[in-house]
């Protein structure tokens, strides 16, 4: 087979869909068949020079993905499966990839410096390959024919891979120190090859994060800032801009150090924008958008608690720069593209309107005076650039100023904006409705003191938009956004609101809107569906009729795609898309009017068609609308209650397809959700169908394959059917306690600095929680003993979420519900164990202060309950 690779290799790439799946098929045969032996073949041919350069680059990519994986269980697999090899296989292997870096042909360096970054990430971790530094700063330091400049520069990208894929707490100082300064070196103004200077500048990007102790050190940290900046004035544009991307990554991984340097690099970054090329014009702008987010970010953090005490250094670099840096923003605005997108077009003007929306966030109502002159001088001018510049000016500073700061301003503007809405250019009408939607979002709603939508404009307003809406796609999509911000303004308006009155007018061009041929293009259709469902979402009682009017035109609308003729697979994606966008209006409606006893007649006479229409929709089997299919469902159970019953039987199969959907985990998660409504909804009528549905959700648990996330809401639905089955969920204890005892202690022992893992522990506490809290709910009045022989646990449970620091509210919330669950099931019993335990005074004293008037209710009533028990 050894022999044959190469073929195969070649044969994998073929135009001839049968040879490409014959070979596939045979690399599969030789991986399960010798794995050893596949991925030595494979990294013999990558590092074989006579070997075709298709065969090469495919080879190394097999062996990349042999290590790797974007799943996190099945990267775990991988590197089991590398760890188990032969120590020999694997010495022969990693000594083929070194050898590649001194390959003539660059598509070989590359893969290969990337192999051994996979192999580094699996092995440096455990304590093995230590060698591997060494070997590779050997390269940068020889000289002569055995060390040429493309060796230089493939040590240089694997170092800078090598430091992406481990964590910096694997590599000791003065590993670190060595590869800065080979990196420093690389990157030096004496460096004549550019390649070189160039996997230099972005291997030191990938090792910053590294650089800790090195920036602690002013002399280290001077010169590392000097070569950096010497490196945004390379002959080279890549090294120019992956310099500037070095500066982007300091700023905010070393924000507290930059005070010294920011003089030269306002005036590098300046120089850039306005003489240097478009990539790296963009990420000198990148910088500016980089501190402003750091600022942001102190001040929600500290806001007007801040003070020069405080353990975070605050240097207001926007604030100094103001004066300089907003001229300079401003220059880019007139820069556009001809007919741009404004969705996917990323150039010099739409960077320096995101960076100049950011300056207002970071500095308030200071942006104002230095941005308004340049609106009004550019507002009217004959030139549509100096019109829409203007306009996304204007548009870029509404959030971050106070209120009372923009408020007498966009009085001002509003009719100027309206009537720009007519312009002859289609970017400027575009950014005007853009700018209007930010308005609405900002200086529109209940809170808002001196309104600036009054009863006096909105029709003018409305009138607009209805006109506009019918323009082009692109403004069409930017005013189906303004009408959903103008509706989410008056959510909380009571019985009657003043959008009341055009409501149907609103919902007519939003449904014809839905119609237009051209409604694929840009993201019309959905942005005019999804203001449609914040139209009824925001709508009040007095247009409880309208709302109603509109259910059985949607439900035309969805029947009709059930039979669409589709005659490509176009047709299969926008029968899929519309009935997705159908199924979310059917939702909110149902929400909507099922919410009323008023109104709630209306969705039962319609319940039985809905229900038939989204069974037809299951049978499709389209992952996105059995998503959307699903919530309806979710929430037409919650409006049906024990009467969804009727529906069960037929429902079922798609309920545990859906369950079973471990692929498409969204559309997983999401049934576990609906399964939680139709308990809520059923009680113990969902008694038939629970022992497959808790069947599949243990075996959800114990599976590998499936997503972490949606592991919490499944233990979460443990406690929504408890509730709703009572005693009869005894059955199921003996399978269900372990695993919740299991994640318990996992998510005890979790000690973890990583925010994404923080959160998700706090998710499966949570949905911990929540079982425990509906399985005491459950046993309380019939067979509360059952119970008793897990207390113990429980409480431990519950006093190491009272010294987690990391804990967030809703956990506290739910901790200290099942501490007053547990005493108030479990009763006498529980006694004992209670007296012997002290950490829960602390934990509901400390609750009791709170400011969170639900937490304080719900810890009064925890200690209550514990306190009777005590003393009965």
């Amino acid at each position: 087979m050894a022999l044959e690779v190469t073929q195969i290799l070649l044969n994998a790439q073929s135009p001839d869909g049968s040879v490409r799946k014959q070979a596939e098929e045979s690399l599969k045969q030789f991986q399960e068949q010798n794995a050893a032996g596949f991925l030595l073949s494979l990294a013999h041919e990558l590092a074989n020079n006579d070997k075709p350069a298709e065969s090469r680059r495919l080879a190394g990519l097999v062996l990349k993905n042999s290590l790797d994986a974007k799943d996190a269980a099945r990267k775990a697999e991988l590197a089991q499966a590398w760890t188990a090899l032969n120590e020999s296989v694997k010495g022969q292997i990693k000594s083929a990839l070194m050898s590649t870096l001194s390959s003539n042909i660059i598509d070989a360096r590359h893969t290969s410096s990337q192999v051994i970054a996979k192999v580094s990430a699996i092995e440096l971790p455990q304590g093995q390959w230590p060698e591997l530094i060494g070997i590779l700063l050997a390269n940068m330091s020889g000289t002569g024919a055995e060390h040429p400049a493309h060796l230089k520069q493939a040590t240089l990208e694997t170092l800078g891979y090598v430091c992406e894929e481990v964590s910096a707490n694997v590599l000791a100082q003065d590993q670190v120190n060595a590869i800065l300064t080979a990196v420093v070196q690389g990157m030096n103004i004496a460096e004549t090859n550019n390649d070189i200077r160039l996997a230099a500048t972005q291997a030191l990007y990938n090792a910053l994060g590294f650089a800790h102790s090195n920036f602690e050190n002013s002399m280290e940290r001077d010169y590392l800032m000097r070569v950096v900046c010497e490196a945004t004035q390379c002959p080279d544009k890549r090294v120019r801009q992956a310099a500037f991307e070095c500066l982007v990554s300091i700023s905010s991984t070393y924000y507290e150090k930059l005070a010294p340097y920011m003089q030269d690099v306002f005036a590098i970054t300046s120089k850039a924008v306005r003489e240097d090329e478009e990539p790296v014009a963009l990420q000198a702008i990148e910088f500016w958008s980089s501190i402003c987010d750091e600022e942001i970010e102190i001040q929600e953090e500290y806001g007007s608690d801040f003070t020069g005490d405080s353990e975070v250094q605050y240097f207001k670099f926007v604030k100094q720069a103001l004066p300089a840096l907003v001229p300079l923003l401003l220059e880019t605005l007139t820069k556009q593209e001809e007919d741009q997108d404004q969705e996917d077009a990323w150039n010099l003007a739409m960077a320096g309107g995101t960076c100049l929306g950011l300056v207002a966030r970071a500095v308030g109502d200071d942006i104002v005076p230095l941005v308004v002159p340049y609106v009004q001088d550019n507002i009217a001018k004959p030139d549509w650039r100096c019109r829409e510049a203007a306009t996304y000016a204007f548009g870029s500073i509404l959030e971050g100023p106070s209120v009372e700061q923009l408020t007498p301003l966009v009085n001002h503007a509003l009719a100027f904006m309206l009537n720009a809405m007519k312009d002859e250019n289609n970017q400027v009408k575009d950014t005007t409705a853009w700018t209007l939607g930010r308005i609405f979002e900002f200086l529109h709603g209940p809170n808002i003191e001196v309104p600036v939508i009054t009863p006096n404009n909105l029709p003018q307003i409305l009138a607009v938009l209805l006109e506009k809406i019918s323009d082009s796609p692109n403004v069409a999509e930017k005013v189906c956004g303004a009408l959903y911000l103008l509706a989410q303004g008056y959510e909380d308006s009571g019985s009657s609101s003043p959008l009341s009155p055009f409501l149907q007018s609103i919902i007519q061009a939003l449904l014809v809107t839905t119609d237009r041929e051209d409604a694929g293009d840009s993201r019309l259709r959905a942005s005019a569906y999804e203001t449609l469902n914040e139209i009824v979402r925001c709508s009040t009682e007095d247009t409880a009729p309208v709302i109603a009017q509109l259910l059985p035109v949607i439900m035309q609308k969805l029947n009709s795609t059930l039979d669409m003729q589709l005659n490509s697979s176009d047709d299969r994606e926008k029968q899929n898309e519309v009935q997705a966008l159908l199924c979310g209006v059917l939702q909110v409606i149902v929400q909507k009017l099922g919410s009323s006893e008023a109104t709630k007649h209306v969705i039962l006479q319609c319940a039985d068609q809905m229900m038939a229409m989204f069974l037809r929709i299951f049978a499709s089997r389209n992952a996105t609308v059995h998503e959307e299919a699903m919530l309806a469902i979710g929430a037409l159970a919650y409006v049906t209650g024990s009467d969804f019953s009727k529906y069960m039987q037929e429902f079922y199969q798609y309920l545990q397809m859906g369950l079973q959907n471990f692929e498409e985990y969204q559309v997983c998660s999401i049934t576990v959700g609906v399964v939680g409504d139709i308990c809520r909804a059923l009680d113990e009528k969902i008694l038939p169908y629970c022992d497959g549905i808790m069947a599949q959700l243990l075996q959800n648990l114990s599976s590998n394959q499936l997503h972490r996330s949606v592991k919490p809401p499944i233990f979460s639905c443990f406690g929504d059917i408890a509730l709703a089955i009572g005693e009869q969920f005894a059955r199921y204890l003996a399978m269900a306690m372990p695993m919740l005892q299991g994640a318990a202690q996992l998510s005890a022992q979790a000690v973890s600095q990583d925010e994404e893992m923080i959160e998700y522990y706090n998710q499966l506490r949570i949905g911990i929680l929540e079982a425990y809290s509906g399985i005491f709910q459950g046993f309380k009045n019939k067979r509360p003993d059952l119970m008793a022989p897990y207390a113990l646990h429980i409480l431990q449970f519950l006093e190491s979420i009272y010294v987690d620091t990391y804990r967030d509210e809703a956990v506290t919330k739910a901790a200290v519900g099942v501490l007053g669950d547990l005493a108030d099931t479990l009763g006498p019993s529980a006694s004992s164990l209670l007296k012997n335990s002290t950490f829960y005074k602390g934990f509901l004293d400390t609750c009791q202060q709170s400011d969170d008037q639900s937490l304080k209710e719900t810890a009064d009533w925890a200690l209550a309950t514990i306190n009777r028990l005590l003393t009965t």
